[in-house]
């Protein structure tokens, strides 16, 4: 399992992507099981009125989440390219103008869900 976590605004987000072997979740729309690779993480972007409040730097914004639609890849390295250009376009669509740091981790321990993980460096899962 490898995470892939993007910060920028005081915020970040993290994603998930199953290697060959393990299993990830089942979505509507999820990917064959014979791709090796499956990239999973929200969708969001920023609504005038409900949806949950957000933090970024010094402002609150309301967001609101997409099912999450998971992409099967052959190799490694395009799943973490898709899974790095994915968390950057989310930062995008909520009006994240600053350059979105993101950080892969190998081998990660499962943990649940995804999303926007509140101030960056803190854990939410």
């Amino acid at each position: 399992m490898i995470l892939v976590r993007g910060s920028a605004g005081g915020t970040a987000l993290t994603g998930t992507i199953y290697e060959e072997g393990e299993e990830s979740p089942i979505f509507r729309g999820s990917p064959d099981d014979d791709a090796p690779y499956v990239w999973v993480c929200d969708e969001f972007y920023e609504v005038d009125s409900g949806g949950s409040t957000q933090r970024l730097g010094d402002r609150e914004i309301q967001v609101a989440f997409e099912s999450p639609v998971p992409r099967g890849f052959d190799s490694r390295e395009r799943a973490i390219a898709a899974a790095e250009e994915h968390v950057r376009t989310q930062f995008t669509r909520i009006g994240v103008e600053e350059a979105v740091e993101t950080e892969v981790v190998e081998d990660a321990e499962s943990r649940p869900g995804g999303g926007l993980d509140g101030p960056a460096g803190a854990d939410s899962g």
